[in-house]
């Protein structure tokens, strides 16, 4: 890696340059995990103080582009996905990011709704329904955790279907229900032991909640919360005054 010396009067503080060099460094020549320089190694390619490199790092960790492990040293951070708000499954839309999809089926079963996804799926909450939970992951990490229901009166075969596929092809080709429209609310809140630990994150740990209901033809096929990982999940909408 080149080393470039730092200035001091007239420019941007040596801390906010340091960085400048650092993001560069994290994004163009290094892959997730490798190593930065220590912290005595940047303070005598750049000439600057001790206090100059951990300001610097502070700010990179802060941003999410790296992380510092005790002991060891500061590493670059794994990328964040970023994914355009529509309507697509996980699977399709990671596949859609360039990523491989892959899915942990954690549970299957047959039984009575609780009142917000019998209300959602037009269902009683004496109706059986099928309760599906997943980890979802991309490129082999744990993104998200998802919580689904469908009703099994419309659905009666659901149990027999490949989990770890797209379950929206799977409405579509094996039983006729496309996904044509979804209502999908967007939160934030901490993390729960269970979905901390299938996360790989601490418990209390910030994540992006999803309350989706999926329909077919006016028809609800699907109500699923999702918890996703905030440090590697992101939204992106363009906005017009239309």
């Amino acid at each position: 890696m080149a080393t470039q010396q730092i200035g001091g009067k007239g420019m941007l503080p040596k801390h906010a340059q340091l960085r400048a060099i650092l993001v560069d460094m994290c994004t163009k020549e290094l892959s997730p995990g490798d190593a930065l320089p220590s912290e005595r190694q940047l303070c005598l390619d750049h000439g600057v103080s001790r206090v100059t490199v951990r300001e610097a790092l502070s700010q990179l960790v802060k941003e999410g582009l790296a992380v510092r492990v005790h002991g060891r040293g500061t590493f670059v951070a794994e990328r964040t996905h970023r994914s355009e708000l529509g309507l697509a499954s996980f699977h399709e839309d990671m596949l859609r990011l360039g990523l491989e999809p892959g899915t942990v089926v954690l549970s299957v079963d047959r039984e009575p709704p609780p009142p917000a996804t019998a209300t959602a799926l037009g269902m009683t909450e004496s109706q059986q329904a099928w309760h599906v939970r997943r980890l979802r992951l991309a490129n082999q990490t744990p993104i998200s955790f998802e919580d689904a229901w469908y009703n099994a009166d419309l659905l009666p075969e659901l149990a027999g279907v490949d989990f770890t596929a797209s379950i929206y092809e799977t409405l579509a080709s094996r039983f006729g229900y496309p996904v044509d429209r979804a209502e999908q609310t967007v939160g934030a809140g901490p993390a729960s032991p269970e979905t901390a630990a299938l996360l790989g994150i601490r418990k209390g740990t910030p994540v992006m909640t999803f309350d989706r209901i999926a329909y077919s033809a006016g028809q609800p096929v699907e109500h699923a919360y999702s918890w996703f990982r905030a440090d590697r999940y992101q939204l992106h909408m363009t906005l017009t005054d239309h």
